[in-house]
């Protein structure tokens, strides 16, 4: 049997980014019908849970390097992964999945443009918004604006998510530091997914999270890992730029979400807004053990 390294050699860098993206967002396709039975809290906290216990079973968590330091950004990170989680879930309980990541996408934009050097970067995020809006036709009777909302407390939560993974990177490289801040979302999600979910558990519905938590975020973030062997983190946050096409077609093909003609303009709008917002997006160089680690933006809030 060939190793994941010998197939991930084999495969061209893109097609494992891609992959990472598609997996991302069939994860999030799916967990609409268990959003339906136990709600979008309910399915945070059961997602978030497998997706931890998986983790946890890989990889022992790196308990004794923990520094006193080192927990702001740990419980950060691990807190706002589970809000983040619990919105996004909720905003595509309400609106189409391509209209909810292209919202969330205005949080890593606006990340990448007001780090970047260039003033000129932050005309990607205003592009980016033009598209929004014409994915979400505010001046149609349909426009549900809680939907939105949600949606955008979860750019929100994606850009700070963003920030915090770097520094927990420079710190615990590979799966480790997702071991350690994976449970924190878990639990976090358990304070409304609980209730939200009591009552209402199946042993389906225990196998089906099991599914969905390798769907999202275990299986992308080998995919990942396996693309940034061979590929510019520039390189591959570009094409992390198509992710709200992939959801919207993925939308399309499980949901039956079918955009207008309108949604579909958005929709590039924003693909084209991600693209430029990362040719100025580059950090520092940091150290190798946080090199070796996927830039983590893309694996847990979907």
């Amino acid at each position: 049997m060939r190793s994941p390294a010998a197939i991930g050699s084999a495969v061209p860098p893109w097609a494992l980014a891609v992959g990472s993206m598609s997996s991302v967002q069939l994860g999030s396709a799916l967990s609409v019908p268990m959003i339906a039975a136990i709600g979008p809290a309910g399915t945070a906290w059961l997602r978030l849970t497998m997706g931890a216990l998986i983790f946890m079973v890989i990889t022992r968590p790196p308990l004794r390097q923990v520094r006193r330091a080192d927990l702001p950004a740990l419980l950060g990170l691990g807190i706002t992964t589970g809000l983040a989680t619990m919105a996004f879930l909720a905003a595509i309980e309400r609106i189409p999945l391509g209209t909810a990541v292209a919202i969330d996408f205005l949080g890593p934009l606006t990340v990448a443009a007001v780090r970047s050097s260039s003033r000129r970067a932050l005309a990607w995020p205003l592009l980016a918004l033009v598209g929004v809006v014409l994915l979400t036709e505010p001046w149609q009777g349909e426009f549900d604006a809680v939907g939105v909302g949600f949606a955008a407390i979860g750019a929100a939560g994606w850009g700070i998510y963003i920030l915090l993974t770097q520094q927990v990177g420079d710190r615990f490289a590979g799966i480790s530091g997702l071991s350690l801040t994976v449970p924190i979302a878990a639990i976090t999600a358990a304070f409304l997914g609980v209730p939200q979910a009591a009552g209402h558990l199946t042993v389906g519905l225990l196998v089906a999270a099991v599914g969905l938590a390798v769907l999202l975020p275990v299986l992308p973030y080998a995919l990942e890992m396996l693309a940034l062997r061979r590929m510019t983190h520039s390189a591959f946050g570009t094409l992390m730029a198509a992710e709200p096409a992939i959801a919207a077609v993925l939308g399309l093909l499980v949901l039956q979400q079918v955009p207008s003609s309108g949604q579909v303009v958005g929709i590039c709008l924003v693909v084209v807004a991600g693209a430029g917002a990362q040719r100025g997006g580059r950090r520092d160089p940091v150290p190798i053990s946080a090199q070796a680690q996927p830039s983590g933006d893309y694996d847990l809030l979907g």
